[in-house]
């Protein structure tokens, strides 16, 4: 059942153990984030320090007691706890406090079922949401029975969710087969890129820091922007013109999140293979969010994860209208600053991307038969030409080329200086 913004919003209490294992204030922080973009208000929120989990409730006997008397008092509909629970745990707690318990992972696969659009998006939510519940289907079938609905119930449907087991892995196989078939044709699509030579740039960051925005400045995209977490999760693929004349294909992926489910990484990773694949990614940030460094870093473990490593990354620290001093970065760093908002700093991100793609271009002399005539219109399109005659062998031409196309562009050399390379 989905709960629209018409309908009445859920009221919230959020909870969290604190191990030391990471900030739980800033993560209970952004679980209220969560919560207002799923659909919930959080008018409650309850911290338990720990050595570790407890088994049977997570939190604890006693401050789960203390969380039921204020969700009794207060009317709370919904406990958010910021962390993965067991199918006991959801039981047991489920069993106190008598209210419909969900976790992170829940209410983030939630908001990605609100979210998604096209067909691959809502297949990889669902195929998330079937391998995350399949587990917790004996502690889930308390909260899938209340009635009503609501967050953390969206998806596939109640029907499906309560069904056996076999039932949910034939349903997981046939998603990993249509995911598998799609995964094939963004490859296909990535091929013969990669076959024209076309350089692509991934905008890749966490979520809700003005990538879609961003996107939308640079290309006249068109793309759904909103201040929420995660307002778009499909990628879109648009041309550019960089300020040396050449052309690129730039692509918007799905926002990351501290502490990211591995589901949802395991199944968007098609999706984010636009980022592995790509020749230059934009690691965009909000300057003025104090917790930008992590942002950052939370970016740089994922594409170390994906296999990035030796792609050239720029930094992109977006919204810096909202700073009071903004830096001069270092040029070496290839950080820029900008507010895609306002159009300011934009220049000079473009000047950085041709520089960082620059670095896989090789400036050659040639002289290019004219029964060559489409190796000569993909150098003029996708290179850089300084100068070009027309001689009675053919076209002698001046040009920055990509490095993986000089193979083939060997025949035509003129002087052999790129034979050294």
């Amino acid at each position: 059942m989905n709960m629209n913004r018409e309908e009445r919003r859920q009221k919230a209490v959020i909870a969290g153990v604190d191990t030391g294992s990471y900030d739980l204030f800033a993560s209970l922080d952004e679980l209220a984030e969560l919560a207002d973009t799923a659909g919930a208000d959080v008018i409650g929120r309850f911290t338990q320090n720990r050595d570790g989990i407890d088994n049977a409730t997570y939190i604890g006997g006693g401050k789960l007691q203390e969380i039921k008397e204020f969700i009794v008092k207060s009317g709370a509909d919904l406990l958010i706890f910021d962390d993965e629970l067991t199918g006991s745990q959801f039981r047991n707690i489920e069993e106190i406090v008598d209210v419909r318990v969900i976790d992170r992972t829940t209410l983030i696969l939630d908001i990605f079922a609100q979210r998604a659009k096209s067909s691959e998006g809502k297949l990889q939510v669902e195929l998330a949401q079937q391998k995350y519940r399949l587990p917790r289907l004996i502690g889930l079938g308390k909260s899938l029975s209340r009635l009503g609905g609501g967050i953390g119930t969206r998806g596939p449907g109640e029907t499906k969710l309560e069904s056996d087991r076999r039932h949910i892995r034939r349903r997981i196989n046939a998603l990993e087969q249509e995911l598998e078939t799609l995964g094939k044709r963004r490859a296909r699509v990535r091929e013969r890129r990669s076959k024209l030579s076309v350089p692509t740039i991934a905008i890749v960051g966490y979520t809700n820091v003005g990538k879609s925005t961003l996107l939308n400045l640079l290309t006249d995209a068109g793309v759904y922007t909103q201040n929420q977490l995660f307002a778009t999760l499909d990628p879109t693929a648009r041309e550019i013109v960089l300020p040396d004349g050449q052309h690129a294909v730039i692509i918007d992926t799905v926002g990351l999140i501290q502490r990211l489910p591995h589901q949802l990484v395991e199944a968007f990773k098609s999706t984010l293979e636009e980022a592995a694949s790509a020749d230059v990614i934009l690691n965009v940030c909000d300057a003025a969010d104090p917790m930008a460094k992590q942002q950052i870093e939370v970016t740089k473990t994922l594409l170390g994860e994906l296999g990035c490593g030796d792609t050239p990354v720029i930094t992109v620290y977006n919204k810096a209208d909202l700073l009071d001093d903004v830096p001069e970065p270092l040029k070496e760093s290839r950080a820029v600053y900008i507010s895609a908002k306002e159009n300011k700093g934009v220049d000079r991100l473009m000047e950085a991307i041709a520089d960082a793609l620059s670095g896989s271009m090789k400036e050659v002399w040639l002289l290019i038969p004219y029964d060559q005539g489409s190796l000569l219109n993909h150098i003029r399109q996708q290179g850089k030409v300084y100068a070009e005659s027309f001689e009675e062998a053919g076209v002698s031409i001046h040009a920055l080329v990509e490095r993986k196309i000089l193979k083939s562009l060997l025949p035509y050399c003129c002087d052999g200086r790129e034979k050294e390379e």
